[in-house]
């Protein structure tokens, strides 16, 4: 083979877009089944059911789509009226009656109803492709910088502007590592608060282990570390919640709080604000 010196324009060249037909087997099922639905102004328990009936997963994506959500939220939400595990065809099969209650729970009735006699126009469609592309990122985002905000609300309230937000504080041997809330401050921190969303963007189950075990390691061991974390995600991935419990039963991690909390998190802070002084 002959050996040549290859430049960027080379390459850039002989760029070609790549274009792919986005129906795979499943979406050709879903689009039939979603064509077999009649159009009604209400539905019920058994027009729900009706869907399920013969493919379970393309009726599973149908409802989905319904109700304007990922996949993931979906069965995050099934799950959490359901129980873990709870939500398959043999859920379904063995609890027909519970599945579909907790289906109507979730409003898929209305849901059907609203989009089957809506009117849309060509601007629907722009606005669409928006909300499934940017907007699926600018939620996840959003859903951190909530648990961000709500954490902030409540150090705030406890201790006034004494803290700094989002930086690098010093611990052991000048060991850094990033943290969400530091206390008093980022050069001598002495309680150190972490809060981990999962369903945010970046923040997946592994990243919320793997940043708690960066902090364990980089802070006095006499310094309280909290860790505030939320989001029925981690009803499908538990084994790495458990790790977090470990590190709390270890006494690495001082307590780990949810948005559900927020009265014990505060008397908490309050109490670890008269104890060191602050």
């Amino acid at each position: 083979m002959q050996i040549v010196e290859q430049r960027l324009e080379d390459i850039t060249g002989a760029l070609s877009t790549l274009d792919s037909s986005w129906q795979d087997e499943h979406a050709v099922k879903v689009m039939a089944l979603v064509q077999r639905i009649a159009p009604k102004q209400t539905y019920t328990a058994e027009d729900v059911a009706a869907i399920f009936q013969g493919d379970f997963r393309a009726g599973f994506t149908v409802a989905q789509l319904f109700l304007g959500i990922s996949k993931d939220e979906f069965q995050d939400r099934l799950g959490a009226i359901l129980g873990p595990g709870k939500i398959g065809v043999k859920a379904l099969s063995s609890g027909r009656d519970e599945f579909l209650t907790a289906l109507q729970k979730l409003e898929l009735p209305e849901a059907m109803a609203a989009a089957v006699n809506f009117k849309p126009v060509w601007s629907d469609i722009l606005i669409e492709r928006l909300r499934s592309g940017r907007g699926k990122a600018i939620k996840g985002q959003r859903r951190g910088r909530d648990l961000e905000d709500f954490t902030e609300a409540v150090v705030r309230e406890v201790f006034g502007d004494r803290f700094d937000r989002g930086c690098q504080f010093t611990g052991v041997g000048n060991r850094v590592a990033k943290s969400d809330f530091v206390i008093p401050d980022r050069h001598k921190p002495m309680i150190i608060i972490e809060s981990k969303g999962y369903g945010a963007t970046g923040s997946k189950m592994t990243d919320v282990v793997g940043d708690a075990n960066k902090i364990i390691e980089a802070k006095r061991p006499d310094v309280p570390f909290i860790l505030i974390t939320d989001g029925i995600t981690w009803m499908r991935r538990t084994n790495d919640l458990r790790k977090l419990i470990q590190l709390q039963n270890q006494g690495k991690i001082m307590r780990i709080y949810t948005m559900k909390m927020a009265v014990q998190f505060q008397t908490d802070l309050e109490q670890l604000k008269s104890e060191y002084a602050l």
